[in-house]
């Protein structure tokens, strides 16, 4: 009994192509990884480590009191963060595109209503400085910013369908 031989130029190796495209992905440099899967990866991490920081810092006498991000929206923030990251390893361009898309707006949308809070509870209590942006919020929103700038590169270099 003889063994049939593939008449296909990459070999298809043991996972049906995942090691031919390794392999051919090694040619450039990145493996299986995109043009975003750098930023992707850093700004997933950003948002997955701000919803364990403190995203509000409450000052009072010589103590300062602060809520986490997973006291409130950061558990969202937490769980999109793991999208983001994920996207990175996505090597399909429109499905890393909206894994970079999302996440970057909604984490946009949430730290900035979180920022309008804080001024506004300021500016009621009449203490500026009596509620703080956090680390958490500040990473968080450098977070989305470094996924959105990845999502919109992504978009303007996609690969057009001839």
């Amino acid at each position: 009994m003889t063994r049939a031989t593939s008449t296909t130029t990459a070999p298809q190796g043991i996972f049906g192509g995942i090691s031919a495209r390794l392999a051919e992905g090694k040619a450039t440099g990145w493996g299986v990884f995109h043009g975003g899967s750098r930023a992707m990866i850093i700004g997933g991490l950003m948002l997955i480590l701000s919803a364990f920081l403190p995203w509000v810092v409450i000052p009072i006498a010589e103590q300062s009191f602060s809520l986490r991000g997973t006291d409130g929206p950061g558990v969202v923030t937490l769980a999109v963060g793991f999208l983001a990251f994920a996207g990175a390893f996505v090597p399909r361009p429109k499905l890393a595109i909206a894994h970079a898309l999302i996440p970057g707006v909604l984490v946009a949308l949430i730290t900035g209503a979180q920022i309008v809070r804080l001024v506004q509870l300021s500016a009621t209590t009449g203490s500026w400085g009596g509620l703080l942006p956090g680390m958490g919020l500040v990473l968080a929103v450098g977070g989305a910013i470094v996924l959105l700038r990845a999502g919109v590169r992504m978009w303007r270099t996609r690969p057009t369908a001839a």
